[in-house]
């Protein structure tokens, strides 16, 4: 078991970035869809999403990750499940109900993606305005 110092040493996730071709309009979506807050002074190059416990600052070390969007001049929308830009990663929201989850989503401006590899059910994919996939998952 490591101890208490080291502990000090493990990283904690505190941003993810995704890449747009507006930060703000990105960062409206999933403001509205997680109903977290726009922070001050976010705008169309950089804007950040706080969370609802806030996020990890030294003030607050058991803050949770938030979401941050940054435009990029020549950004290219993933491709998915394959393609010229592949998709690097995605996000995964837990919903208790897909099917009376998604109107609210794609009323937001999200759309279903074409390709829906679950056999089951338990997870829909979706595009983001920018074009990142993203799913719901059905967590009852």
């Amino acid at each position: 078991m490591e101890n208490l110092e080291q502990e000090s040493l493990i990283p904690k996730l505190d941003l993810i970035v995704l890449d747009c071709p507006d930060a703000m309009e990105l960062a409206t979506f999933y403001a509205k869809l997680l109903r977290w807050r726009l922070e001050e002074g976010s705008d169309r190059d950089w804007a950040t999403l706080s969370p609802p416990r806030g996020g990890l600052t030294p003030e607050n070390p058991d803050g949770a990750a938030t979401l941050a969007f940054q435009r990029i001049d020549d950004y290219q929308a993933p491709s998915w499940p394959g393609g010229a830009h592949p998709q690097q990663f995605h996000l995964d929201f837990a919903v208790p109900d897909i099917d009376e989850a998604e109107p609210r989503v794609l009323s937001l401006g999200a759309a279903v993606h074409e390709h829906q590899p679950s056999g089951s059910g338990s997870f829909r994919v979706y595009v983001d305005p920018a074009g990142h996939p993203f799913c719901l998952v059905q967590n009852p």
